[in-house]
């Protein structure tokens, strides 16, 4: 009888633990519902949980069907880049201008308008025949990232009335990771087990995320409570069109650097004119008196290195997961590489995804008795470290299991801490758009990780067959800078103040002010 692979054992027991991720952790809020004062945010927590599940089957539910959706559409394999390019673009965009209206307006009426635009799409995908069809709704399948911004500012703002705002915030926001992640495990297992089920049908197959997505819609129509918005706001429309036509050449050209069919210039052009408008969308926003994002915000010294460790943790969690898979997946016969397949490699990223639910839960749980300060800090450095190790560990898959351990955990906890401290960083009003900016910081982050990294490989490659060590250190350039962004990112939130993200003395009068006009 042959034993199971360390890494088939972490990821079995990953899948145990995402399947029942969502029942154990109801059954916390239900606990907190009957101990705590926060007994609505709790709730509201709850519901959360089950819309970011459903978001992590969205990222890992099509990965494992990408071949058959090649042969279904009559593609060719590098064509799938185009996929994750186009919904890259889609959401840089659209998430900071709806968290923003939802700032505005309120954040459930956004968040509703973001799952039927995802939901549309979602159909869209399962029965698109060509790849031009499938290829926009696909795109529009982004909306979904708006999801977890505005449930961090929903939570903010319940949290807010009850003077716990920050450290609601804070534990909610590892639960929605918690969920997001076992969602994701959930997915990428569920999918080609559905597909082999129904004979291979794939229209059938990709329904079912569809079918979830709507059910979601349902979710948050009877079970979240609207917030509050401040009154006599109006819409920067100006700002935004400037700040969309900036991200967009910003994201199109680092999309165009890793495609060498387009001619390179292409990317030289589009980038520094890309920067140029966003330059110009910072003095315009300078001059607004309600600015669609008030750049003034992240001049305080508790924004500005959150943001800037969003870019930087968006290049090992976006940019860094397609290297793992091919160095762990290289015949050891050039001279490095695991030798893995398609299953175990599988595994293998499966394993990371257990040890990033496992960085959000420690977060969750810490932040009750630990400054958010540090804990920031402490990720931060694992996620550095982590990457570190690979420089001179990588030779053996236990090796590779511990390095992902480390910088696994440390990713959850930073994916779980930076929309919370945005929030609280934010004023009122803002908590929406300032969360929602760590995702798009950390997308432009994992954009350019992914041009730099695929220019980095592809530079090594004509070098294996004489010289392995030209690929080999092609691979160690992308840990470098992995482990480089994780740990400047710990030495720029040491700037950060050390009383920064608590709850307010502010936040404790309005609670008690309405409490007082309920009496």
């Amino acid at each position: 009888m042959v034993s199971p692979s360390p890494v088939v054992c972490v990821t079995w027991c990953g899948s145990i633990f995402a399947g029942s991720a969502a029942a154990s952790y109801a059954r916390w809020v239900t606990r907190t519902l009957r101990n705590s004062a926060l007994g609505i945010t709790a709730a509201l927590i709850g519901w959360f949980i089950l819309v970011e599940l459903v978001s992590g089957i969205l990222q890992g539910y099509y990965v494992p069907l990408f071949s058959d959706i090649v042969i279904h559409l009559g593609i060719h394999d590098s064509d799938v880049n185009w996929f994750e390019a186009a919904q890259l673009l889609l959401s840089s965009i659209v998430v900071p201008v709806l968290a923003k209206i939802g700032d505005m307006f309120g954040h459930k009426k956004v968040l509703l308008i973001a799952t039927v635009l995802t939901a549309g799409a979602t159909w869209w995908v399962a029965f698109a025949g060509t790849f031009e069809s499938f290829l926009i709704a696909w795109a529009l399948q982004g909306f979904y990232v708006v999801w977890l911004p505005l449930e961090i500012a929903l939570v903010f703002e319940r949290g807010r009335r009850q003077a716990r705002g920050t450290s609601a915030t804070r534990r909610a926001a590892g639960l929605l990771i918690v969920g997001l992640q076992a969602g994701a495990i959930i997915g990428a297992l569920a999918a080609g087990r559905i597909f082999a089920a129904t004979g291979e049908n794939l229209t059938v197959t990709l329904m079912i995320p569809a079918i979830a997505v709507t059910a979601v819609f349902f979710v948050i129509l009877f079970g979240v409570p609207e917030s509050e918005p401040l009154p006599d706001r109006r819409l920067d429309a100006w700002g935004f069109v400037i700040l969309t036509l900036g991200l967009l050449l910003v994201t199109t050209a680092l999309t165009f650097l890793r495609m060498p069919d387009l001619p390179s210039w292409l990317t030289w052009v589009l980038l520094p004119l890309g920067i140029a408008v966003l330059v110009v969308f910072v003095r315009f926003e300078l001059s607004q008196d309600d600015p669609a994002i008030d750049v003034r915000v992240f001049r305080r010294p508790e924004m500005w290195p959150i943001q800037t460790t969003a870019f930087l943790l968006g290049i090992s969690v976006l940019g860094a997961q397609a290297p793992l898979s091919t160095f762990v997946g290289t015949d050891p016969a050039v001279g490095y590489g695991l030798g893995l397949d398609a299953t175990e490699r599988s595994n293998v990223i499966g394993a990371y995804l257990v040890f990033v639910i496992l960085g959000a839960i420690i977060f969750s749980v810490t932040s009750r008795s630990l400054p958010p300060r540090v804990l920031l800090i402490v990720g931060a450095a694992l996620l550095g470290v982590g990457y570190a190790l690979f420089l001179p560990f990588h030779d053996t898959l236990p090796q590779v299991i511990v390095n992902m351990a480390v910088a696994g955990v440390g990713s959850g906890a930073l994916l779980a801490a930076l929309p919370a401290a945005a929030a609280a960083a934010a004023p009122r009003g803002q908590t929406g758009v300032a969360s929602a900016l760590t995702n798009t910081t950390k997308t432009i982050g994992g954009t350019f990780a992914s041009a730099v990294f695929g220019v980095v490989l592809a530079a090594g490659v004509g070098a294996v067959a004489s010289d392995t060590a030209a690929s080999l250190g092609g691979y160690m350039a992308v840990w470098s800078i992995c482990a480089g962004g994780g740990l400047l990112a710990a030495v720029l939130l040491f700037f950060v103040p050390k009383v920064a993200f608590a709850d307010t003395e502010t936040e404790e009068l309005e609670a008690a002010a309405g409490e007082s006009q309920i009496v």
